[in-house]
Order: C-alpha cells, then sequence, then structure tokens
C-alpha cells in the first residue's frame, strides 16, 4: 500500500508538472513557483511515508533501500528543481537568481511542506497500511536522539558534505549523478538517521516534525534550520 501511494503521488505531480509547463509558460513567476511547490510536495509526501517505514523488517536494510531507490525515482522525475532552500540560496549568492525569484522558490517549498504534511494525515487518517495505525497520535515524535550541540554539529555537517557533493557532481553525466546523490543521501541516513533524522533540509523538517517545532522551536529551529543554512554560507564562502 506504502509502494503504490508513493508511486501514486509521483504519477500526479508528474502530471500536473507537464500540465503546468503546457499552460503556463507565459507566466515565468507563477509556473516557477508551482513547479517548484509541485515538486517538493512529491519529495516531502514520499519522505513522511518512508518515516513510517524504518521498522519494517528487515531493518534497516528495507528503509534503506526505498530511501535509495525513491531518492534516484526523484531525481530523474524532478530534473531542474531544488525542494531546498539551502539549495535555492546557491544561484541567490552568485546572483543567478534573482532576490524575487529566489525568495518565490523558498516560499514554494514551505507551502509544499505544509500540503505535503496535511495530504499525508489525511491518508493516514484513512488507515489503508499496518503502518499508519496510530501515526497520528504520536505527536512529536522527535528525531533528536543525543543533545542539541551533537546534533548541530552533526546537521552542519551533513549539510555541508551534501552540498560540497552537489557542487562535485555537477561535471558528471546526468545519468551518473543521480546515483551519486542517491547513494549519499543513503549513507548520510544510515549514519546519522538515529541521532538526527539526518534531514539537512529545512522545509522537510518542518514538514516531518512541524509538532516538534510548535514544542521546541528554538532547539529545533538551530538544528533543523540554522544548522542546514550555515553548512550551506561555509560551502559557498569557500568556493
Amino acid at each position: 500500500s506504502s509502494l503504490l501511494l508513493m508511486s501514486g503521488v509521483v504519477v500526479t505531480v508528474g502530471l500536473c508538472r507537464r500540465l503546468a509547463r503546457r499552460r503556463l509558460r507565459s507566466r515565468p513567476l507563477l509556473f516557477a513557483f508551482l513547479v517548484e511547490m509541485f515538486s517538493t510536495f512529491q519529495i516531502f509526501a514520499c519522505t513522511n511515508e518512508l518515516s513510517l517505514l524504518g521498522n519494517v523488517e528487515p531493518k534497516p536494510h528495507t528503509a534503506l533501500t526505498l530511501t535509495y531507490g525513491f531518492t534516484v525515482l526523484h531525481g530523474l522525475t524532478l530534473a531542474g528543481s531544488t525542494c531546498n532552500p539551502c539549495g535555492t540560496l546557491q544561484p541567490m549568492w552568485g546572483g543567478g537568481t534573482s532576490l524575487r525569484m529566489g525568495g518565490l522558490k523558498i516560499a514554494a517549498q514551505f507551502v509544499a511542506a505544509v500540503l505535503a504534511r496535511v495530504f499525508m494525515h489525511f491518508i493516514w487518517s484513512l488507515e489503508m497500511a499496518e503502518q499508519h495505525l496510530g501515526a497520528l497520535s504520536q505527536g512529536c515524535s522527535s528525531p533528536m536522539q543525543t543533545t542539541e550541540m551533537q546534533a548541530f554539529c552533526i546537521e552542519l555537517l551533513f549539510s555541508v558534505v551534501f552540498q560540497l557533493a552537489v557542487l562535485q557532481a555537477e561535471s558528471v553525466n546526468p545519468k551518473y549523478r543521480v546515483h551519486l546523490i542517491a547513494l549519499l543521501i543513503t549513507m548520510l541516513v544510515y549514519a546519522g538517521g538515529n541521532l538526527t533524522g539526518a534531514i539537512f533540509n529545512p522545509a522537510l523538517a518542518f514538514s516531518l516534525h512541524a509538532d516538534c517545532f510548535y514544542d521546541k522551536f528554538l532547539s529545533y529551529s538551530l538544528v533543523y534550520w540554522l544548522a542546514p543554512c550555515l553548512g550551506k554560507f561555509l560551502i559557498l564562502y569557500v568556493f
């Protein structure tokens, strides 16, 4: 059921992106907003569902395999979309994207974060799969299983490693690049998933753990918003 659900999301988003491309080419701002929102929604909705499959046997092989597979799928189907506020900062910093367009894309990413969370909560309320039972009653299922300072350093390090790898992989053939990035993300999830969730995406963190931001806004904003952005700025400053 979970695989069918995520596959359905991918197909639906693909149709929405194609429709937007055909109908909204003459309105570049609206087109950019909707395409970024659709793309981000696909990743966040699938990741919300994947977060419930971490305990599926055999652990952690099933979850890691699905993480790798769907990351490759996202990379192949969402070319041209960033889906990460930190990634949007790079062209803004280098002057390749205007402040208006960059702000629009970041807004689209957070809108998609809210929509993905609302949509997945509705799906979970239908209890179509065993993993959905009790998913809505968890509240703040905190991914932070270490001290705030250690969590901050881990998310900062992972953000630096990921953003550096993305920059270095720009010269790689796209059909190989998507597998390299997916392998890196899977390795980071395996290395730090049990400590911080290995999210390194501010909008995705909000979509996955909005309840935790309500309960402990300061600590979660430092770990899951400030640390990834700081990692991105460190990479931009070095390069």
